[in-house]
């Protein structure tokens, strides 16, 4: 990306945005524009065709039979990074405006922000799971996993993209082990083949569904002074704090947190928060 763009902030926005739809999606309408920015049909189409002829000549044509526009074969990020992390962010509408500004030249001084390494994502196989997972359908893809590192097939119905602060994974029905498991977007592998509608409804996923609250307090072993300290940090009340989040997100929430739910280090400074209400969410680590 460059750093210095002859166009105003708020055109350089929309250009990205067509350019991060298109590219992950596989198809751009007005709609995307107008819905996103709150602007006219008219300018949507301007803006579109800008992009077209001026910004990045070639990236896109027009499907007749899409009713929208498509990346070319010749495709090339212009004003994005063509990272699968952009889009994922704009799914999630994340709030942070470093990423969308960054290009922009902005004064940031005494400001730094630490980034995860982006895990690679396929656009095809991404493409390919987010229509699934809106069309309600079955995916046959194969997929890497720790336990077993050689690509396997299998046949999962999608529902959700989540985000857990560190990667994305995608909750899904998986035919193999008849349950809902979480997928790491980077380890599908080949293509995607779209299947018909599944039978399991995402209303089905019970960990999904359930609301668990989980109850973190200061170490107990701190000084009463040090757990003030924590409890402040954290904005808890009565050295309390409850994060209600899905059954199935637990286990995120606490390696966000730090927490080891399995052991207590020696030492209660290195991790600093216990879990009071430890019994009452174990059973969801697993899910």
């Amino acid at each position: 990306m460059q750093n210095d763009w002859p166009y105003r902030w708020d055109l350089l926005l929309r250009y990205r945005l067509i350019e991060i739809i298109a590219l992950w999606e596989g198809r751009l309408t007005t709609n995307h524009l107008t819905e996103s920015f709150g602007i006219g049909r008219q300018q949507a189409s301007k803006d579109i065709n800008t992009y077209i002829s001026d910004i990045a000549p070639g990236n896109l044509m027009y499907d007749k039979t899409l009713k929208g526009y498509v990346p070319s074969e010749s495709f090339k990020p212009c004003v994005t990074t063509g990272l699968a992390d952009e889009y994922l962010h704009v799914l999630s509408r994340n709030q942070d405006i470093t990423k969308p500004f960054e290009g922009l030249g902005l004064a940031n001084a005494n400001t730094e922000v630490l980034g995860v390494p982006h895990r690679a994502v396929d656009p095809i196989i991404l493409r390919s799971i987010v229509l699934a997972a809106r069309q309600g359908k079955r995916l046959d893809i194969g997929y890497l996993s720790l336990s077993n590192p050689k690509s396997a097939d299998r046949i999962i119905a999608p529902h959700t993209l989540v985000f857990t602060g560190l990667r994305w994974h995608v909750r899904a029905y998986c035919e193999k082990n008849q349950n809902f498991r979480d997928f790491v977007l980077s380890r599908f592998r080949g293509t995607p083949d779209l299947m018909g509608k599944t039978l399991v409804e995402p209303s089905e996923d019970k960990a999904w569904q359930t609301q668990v609250t989980i109850q973190i307090i200061p170490d107990t072993r701190l000084t009463p002074d040090q757990r003030k300290v924590i409890a402040h940090d954290y904005g808890m009340k009565n050295n309390s704090l409850k994060i209600t989040t899905r059954g199935s997100l637990v286990m995120y929430v606490l390696q966000t947190l730090n927490i080891d739910s399995n052991k207590l280090e020696m030492n209660p400074l290195a991790q600093q928060l216990m879990i009071k209400n430890q019994s009452e969410i174990m059973k969801w680590l697993n899910w």
